[in-house]
């Protein structure tokens, strides 16, 4: 306990994101509870109704509450948002490993593949694979996950390089350590610290890349509660109703912002220069 205290007081900025954090996690995985009505009940009698005491949020053209909605749609948009992180991620950093300890023709290979993708805009090369697979969150994800992995590899490729030259991997190598041990136990450690520090930041920006498929059409199917969707349903009623336009941008805006100011949080926790240390961050081995 008293440990936790010392960390809380050293790292104030990040425990205070953290618990904004957890809360909006928290909103996603209680939605049922939060929520004052059923968002996928279209009342047509209660269409386009402003905020009020019966519809905090006002409805949609369906009579649907739109603070339902938007609550729902947490969970739609953090689901897709993390689970893309974590493919990336992973993805990256295996392929970043492998391109930067055993070199040669695999690394060739992987980097001019990653190379490819970055000579073409993000966007428009997610827009081209969501194009190719149809409309839908899951085919949303893999096509960002596509030209995303990129970032990651040649990252982790980077820091593989740099690490491999350290004496104490060439002294595992003298007393006779596989390279799959010494990757377990010596690389992947060190380069876990930035890949999350990466990571956190990068969910704030997956969920707006999501939610920007969404809106041209090739993410979320309607009656999702899909807070990208919700944009493009309310935008022809931007003068008439702005209100099923400004909840679900609000609820993008907090939650891109809260993982943005999480993740350079976590930097200044986890960050391997940290000389001072404070239990949590694990330095290069000496």
């Amino acid at each position: 306990m008293e440990k936790l205290k010392n960390f809380v007081r050293k790292n104030p900025a990040f425990t205070v994101f953290f618990l904004l954090t957890l809360g909006v996690i928290a909103i996603a995985v209680f939605a049922p509870v939060l929520a004052t009505h059923d968002p996928y009940e279209a009342v047509l009698a209660d269409a386009v109704q402003p905020p009020g005491p019966e519809h905090w949020f006002g409805t949609d053209r369906m009579g649907r509450d739109l603070y339902s909605r938007v609550i729902y749609g947490a969970r739609t948009s953090l689901a897709a948002s993390l689970a893309l992180v974590c493919i990336i991620m992973t993805a990256g950093t295996l392929l970043g490993i492998l391109a930067g300890w055993f070199g040669g023709i695999l690394d060739a290979v992987i980097m001019r593949i990653s190379d490819m993708m970055i000579s073409f805009p993000g966007m428009v090369l997610a827009l081209a694979v969501a194009g190719i697979l149809g409309a839908s969150m899951t085919n949303a994800v893999i096509a960002i996950a596509v030209v995303s992995w990129t970032k990651y590899a040649r990252l982790v490729r980077s820091l593989v390089l740099k690490i491999r030259e350290r004496d104490y991997i060439a002294a595992a190598r003298v007393t006779g350590s596989t390279s799959s041990h010494i990757l377990w136990k010596y690389l992947l450690p060190n380069v876990l610290p930035t890949i999350l520090i990466t990571g956190a930041t990068d969910i704030g920006s997956m969920i707006m890349e999501i939610a920007a498929l969404s809106f041209l059409g090739f993410g979320a199917k309607a009656p999702t509660a899909e807070w990208g969707l919700m944009l493009n349903e309310g935008r022809a009623y931007l003068t008439a109703a702005p209100w099923l336009m400004i909840f679900p941008g609000l609820a993008i805006f907090i939650t891109v912002v809260v993982f943005n100011l999480l993740g350079d949080s976590l930097r200044d926790v986890l960050d391997p220069r940290d000389e001072q240390g404070n239990g949590f961050g694990r330095k290069e081995n000496e």
